[in-house]
C-alpha cells in the first residue's frame, strides 16, 4: 500500500485515531478531517480530549457536545467550501442522557432514571464510561448518516484499549449475576432484602452494608429497578457498537512518534487491533528527525559563513559548533529510522506508513493543519 491516507479517507465512513499520549494524535485527527473536507467529504471530527487545541486549530471559539461547523472564513482561507467540516467534544453525561431518552418507554421512565442519584454518579464517573459514551455517540452518528466521514480522536493508549473493551464491558455488566440478583430481590420485596439472598451472598452483602450502609445498597437496587426496562436496550445497543468496530467501512489509524516507548505502544495497539479483527488502515509517525548528510568540513563551512558576511573570527568559532549540532541531529535521525524500521518489521509492509517531520513550531491553526495534511495525502 502506498503511503498516505487519501484512500482510507475515501473508502471509509469512520476513521479512529489511536496511539500514545503526546504524539500529535489530536492534531493528526484534525488534519485527517481537514483532508476529508478537501476531498469533498462532509466530515465531523469528534474528540474525547477536553484540551482546547482542536477548537483553536480549527478556528472555533469553543468546543462542546454540539456539532459545530468550522467558520466559513476559516474554510475559505483554506480554499475549502463551507459546511464540509464540523467538530465536537464528547460529553459523557449528555451522551448517556440521550441514550436513556432513546431507550425509555415514556417520559416517566426518563424522569425516574434521571432523578436517581446513583445514575448521576455513574453517568459522570463510571470507569470506562467515557469510552463507552464515545462508541455510543459514534454509533448514533453513523446511523444518522449526516456525515460521509467521522474522525474520532481517542484518549492515550491505555484508555484506547479501554475504548475497545468498553462495549463488551457494558454487555457483561448488564448480564452480570450481581445485576440479576439486585433485580430479583427488588422485584420480590420492593427494596434490597438480605432474606432473599443465598447464605453466602447474604453474608457478603451484610459485611458490605457495615461499610457502605444499607441505604447505599437500597440505592443500587433502586437504580437497577429503575433501569430494568432499559437494560435490554442497553445490551442490544452495546452489541451493535461492538459490530460497528469490525465493519469494513471503519478503520483505525495508529499515530505514534519515533520515541521507543511510543513505538512499543503502537506495536501493542496494532497487535490488539489484529487480535480483535479490527482494521488498521494506516500508521502515522509524527516528529521524525530528517536525515540530511552534508559534504562539508569546518574550513569549508567557515568559508561559506564568511561569504555570507560573517567575520573570520565568528565564522571560525561558529563552524565547529554548527557541525557538532548537525551531527547530533543526524544521530537522532538514525535512531528514528531504526525505530521506524522496527515498527515496519513488526506490523508489515502491507500498511501505509506516513512519516511527518519534526516541525519548527506547534500546530495551532488551519495553516498548520493544512501543512500536516500535505504529508498525510
Amino acid at each position: 500500500m502506498s503511503p498516505g491516507l487519501v484512500a482510507p479517507i475515501q473508502q471509509h465512513k469512520v476513521l479512529v485515531t489511536v496511539g500514545a499520549g503526546g504524539v500529535g494524535k489530536t492534531s493528526t485527527a484534525a488534519a485527517v478531517g481537514l483532508l476529508g473536507a478537501r476531498l469533498g467529504r462532509r466530515t465531523l471530527v469528534m474528540t474525547i480530549d477536553p484540551a482546547r487545541r482542536l477548537a483553536a486549530s480549527l478556528g472555533l471559539a469553543d468546543l462542546d457536545h454540539q456539532q459545530r461547523a468550522v467558520p466559513a472564513d476559516k474554510m475559505a482561507a483554506a480554499g475549502l467550501r463551507p459546511e464540509l467540516l464540523y467538530a465536537m467534544m464528547l460529553d459523557q453525561k449528555a451522551t448517556f442522557d440521550e441514550l436513556i431518552r432513546r431507550q425509555a418507554r415514556d417520559e416517566e421512565d426518563v424522569r425516574r432514571v434521571m432523578a436517581n442519584k446513583l445514575y448521576h454518579e455513574l453517568s459522570t464517573r463510571l470507569a470506562g464510561g467515557q469510552e463507552y459514551a464515545a462508541m455510543e455517540k459514534l454509533h448514533e452518528l453513523t446511523e444518522a448518516g449526516s456525515y460521509e466521514l467521522v474522525v474520532l480522536d481517542t484518549p492515550p493508549t491505555a484508555n484506547a484499549l479501554d475504548f475497545l473493551d468498553a462495549p463488551r464491558k457494558m454487555v457483561d455488566m448488564v448480564d452480570s449475576p450481581a445485576v440479576s440478583m439486585f433485580l430479583r430481590t427488588y422485584r420480590a420485596a420492593g427494596r434490597f432484602s438480605f432474606k432473599l439472598l443465598s447464605a453466602g451472598a447474604s453474608l457478603i452483602f451484610r459485611r458490605l452494608s457495615r461499610f457502605l450502609g444499607g441505604e447505599f445498597l437500597d440505592d443500587i437496587a433502586q437504580f437497577f429497578a429503575d433501569m430494568q426496562g432499559l437494560l435490554e436496550g442497553f445490551r442490544d445497543r452495546a452489541n451493535k457498537v461492538i459490530e460497528l468496530l469490525s465493519r469494513d467501512d471503519v478503520g483505525f489509524v495508529i499515530v505514534t512518534s519515533p520515541d521507543p516507548r511510543a513505538i512499543d505502544e503502537a506495536i501493542a495497539l496494532f497487535d490488539r487491533l489484529e487480535k480483535s479483527r479490527m482494521s488498521t488502515v494506516g500508521i502515522v509517525v509524527n516528529r521524525v528527525h530528517a536525515l540530511r548528510p552534508v559534504a562539508i568540513d569546518e574550513p569549508g563551512l567557515a568559508a561559506a559563513l564568511q561569504a555570507l558576511g560573517a567575520s573570520a573570527e565568528h565564522a571560525a568559532a561558529l563552524a565547529p559548533r554548527a557541525l557538532a549540532s548537525h551531527r547530533d541531529m543526524q544521530l537522532l535521525a538514525e535512531v528514528d529510522a531504526q525505530e521506524i524500521a522496527r515498527l515496519k518489521a513488526h506490523c508489515g509492509l502491507q500498511l501505509g506508513y506516513t512519516e511527518v517531520p519534526l516541525f519548527d513550531e506547534d500546530i495551532y491553526d488551519m495553516a498548520g493543519l493544512t501543512k500536516l495534511g500535505q504529508y498525510l495525502a
